[in-house]
């Protein structure tokens, strides 16, 4: 893979043209920095966007999409009549506008009461209708929460901010991360690439060069793993400053991928750091600590802090 990366038609998959000053090509989320047009409603798949979408929203669209049913065919019983609902007769509108409500609210979930129930070939159709497509909406619920609950995702940790720190007798490029949960992962691999650009004879393009580590896997993250790339006269950033990665638009490309021994399955992340992400001549404070007990305490609040250098990084 470093052979192929080295060339100079390497193109991970961001492409080599120049389109504008982009804020940066990967979010520190991990998501690409692409918006798609030209999209049509073929294209979008309920499935992915409910398993993807953040739990917030998902509860507010299963308990939108609940509410709005129930009010359809709330609507559906008062048009029908609401005399077909037996103990559904009141002497208000609103009253019986809450009874044809709830009544489907009842009937949607295959609860019922008794209190109220249709009397009527079309009543009883449409409460039959209903409760069909109750079961069916729940089943699809349910298999949606499993699927959300079920799904392996890694949270690790990254630094706010990468350094270049002293390293044996020169220096390295650094980030550090930490596993946020207290799952077990396993066999984890780092890769990182430095995207810069640059110009040619057809105006500004897009350049990849690949990071070597010191370390490209550790076998456990119980605690922090420091990611280091030596700045040798092999690296692409030897002899570089700040303000050559500014001139250059550097950002560095992070991929981490892990086995997660809960889910008995590889994931997969992904995250990013730009120029102005980069602090010189910096170090950073561990984040770990032995207690009294002698057991080893991560403190996630101390990933991104740093002190200054021994010996500051001029370049």
């Amino acid at each position: 893979m470093p052979a192929i990366m080295d060339k100079p038609s390497f193109d991970p998959g961001f492409t080599e043209k120049y389109r504008g000053d982009l804020l940066r090509v990967l979010n520190p989320n991990g998501q690409f920095n692409v918006r798609r047009r030209g999209a049509t409603w073929r294209d979008v798949h309920p499935y992915l966007f409910m398993i993807n979408t953040s739990w917030p929203v998902f509860v507010a669209m299963i308990f939108g999409a609940y509410v709005i049913a129930n009010l359809v065919f709330a609507f559906v019983y008062l048009g029908i009549g609401v005399e077909h609902l037996h103990g559904a007769e009141t002497s208000t509108a609103s009253d019986r506008f809450m009874s044809a409500f709830f009544f489907s609210a009842q009937t949607f979930t295959t609860l019922g009461y008794g209190r109220i129930s249709p009397d009527g070939l079309l009543a009883n159709l449409v409460a039959a209708s209903q409760a069909l497509l109750g079961l069916m909406a729940f089943a699809i619920v349910t298999g949606l929460v499993f699927g959300r609950f079920s799904r392996p995702a890694a949270r690790l940790a990254f630094s706010k901010q990468m350094i270049v720190a002293p390293y044996q007798a020169g220096t390295s490029l650094q980030f550090r991360v930490a596993n946020r949960r207290s799952n077990n992962l396993m066999e984890i691999e780092a890769q990182m690439l430095l995207m810069t650009v640059e110009p040619s004879d057809h105006g500004p393009v897009r350049k990849y060069k690949s990071l070597a580590l010191e370390r490209t896997s550790v076998q456990f993250l119980p605690l922090t793993w420091t990611v280091v790339h030596p700045i040798d006269e092999a690296s692409p950033l030897w002899g570089q400053t700040a303000e050559h990665l500014a001139g250059q638009q550097a950002e560095f490309l992070i991929l981490i991928k892990a086995f997660d021994d809960t889910f008995f399955q590889t994931v997969h992340v992904r995250h990013s750091y730009r120029h102005e992400e980069v602090v010189w001549g910096a170090r950073f404070v561990p984040a770990f600590e032995a207690d009294a007990e002698g057991q080893m305490v991560l403190d996630l609040k101390r990933l991104s802090e740093i002190a200054p250098a021994q010996n500051p990084a001029t370049s």
